[in-house]
């Protein structure tokens, strides 16, 4: 793990550099000049949220056992849940401190964990009542919510993607503040769908109609196609998972590169440690 975290202090640091400057995307304070006051300005109107499409969401019933086989812990103050209550609370301050309300979560290859985390991140957002959270199954190539959440076949939200039909219709709602959208299986030219118009029309009238808090996004790891860079652009930042003992540092350095040229890379969560202090947690997050 020392290895991983050494290796990739050292790629940022040479990021950091005179020729790097201006390729990672940062955000940046508005140049106001000192002497110049800003006129007040109105407060914005406060948009209201509709609660009544929330509760037309089909209400899913979860397998407990295929939530368990699946490591997805959703049971308040239990102790595998305090790990993803801590990421929760870290990833709502910064996506709330910038304003941002879209997420990706990835990883450089598979089996890092990372629709694992996905799942367990919005659960754990979800047990604040006041967050309203949308989470999204973007690996069109191996999709897998339906099975780790022991969900009946059905509602498929590539059919949302595609235009073919409303969310209301393919969105599932788990408590009152966590909607779903589950995909059936796989899809063909997934990284036409994921940057096509239809994909970008129907997220914005997702975040239009149910105004979410916060919108995660499952992507596919990032070394087996185009499908995260194709799709990448329309994400405000993106969590990047390693997994130790498997996940190389290079491969870590060429995705937060990749990912920076697109969007905002909140930082990178190493997985599958055997060897951690207690008090360790999270790793260059």
């Amino acid at each position: 793990m020392e290895r991983i975290q050494s290796a990739i202090a050292k790629a940022r640091e040479a990021r950091a550099t005179p020729e790097w400057h201006g390729k990672e995307s940062a955000v940046l304070a508005p140049n106001v000049h000192p002497a110049v006051v800003p006129a007040p300005t109105a407060a914005p109107e406060v948009a209201v949220r509709d609660f009544s499409a929330w509760d037309a969401l089909r209400l899913i019933t979860l397998d407990r056992k295929a939530l368990e086989k699946a490591r997805i812990a959703i049971q308040p103050g239990h102790p595998e849940t305090i790990a993803f209550d801590v990421l929760r609370t870290r990833v709502m301050h910064q996506m709330r401190t910038n304003g941002w309300t879209r997420i990706g979560i990835t990883s450089p290859t598979a089996s890092c964990g990372k629709t694992t985390l996905a799942l367990n991140l919005a659960f754990g957002i979800s047990r604040n009542p006041e967050t309203y959270c949308v989470l999204l199954e973007t690996d069109l190539r191996r999709p897998s919510f339906i099975k780790k959440l022991g969900l009946r076949p059905g509602p498929d939200f590539v059919k949302v993607l595609r235009g073919e039909d409303d969310f209301a219709h393919h969105g599932q709602r788990y408590a009152k503040n966590l909607a779903v959208g589950a995909c059936a299986g796989q899809t063909r030219a997934p990284a036409e769908l994921l940057q096509s118009t239809t994909t970008i029309a129907a997220l914005a009238e997702i975040e239009a109609v149910y105004m979410p808090d916060i919108v995660i996004f499952d992507l596919p790891p990032m070394l087996t196609g185009d499908d995260v860079m194709a799709f990448a652009g329309q994400l405000d930042c993106v969590l990047l998972l390693a997994a130790a003992e498997t996940t190389k540092a290079k491969e870590i350095d060429v995705c937060e590169r990749n990912l920076a040229s697109q969007t905002n890379v909140l930082g990178v969560v190493l997985n599958k440690c055997r060897y951690m202090d207690d008090a360790e947690g999270y790793s260059n997050y």
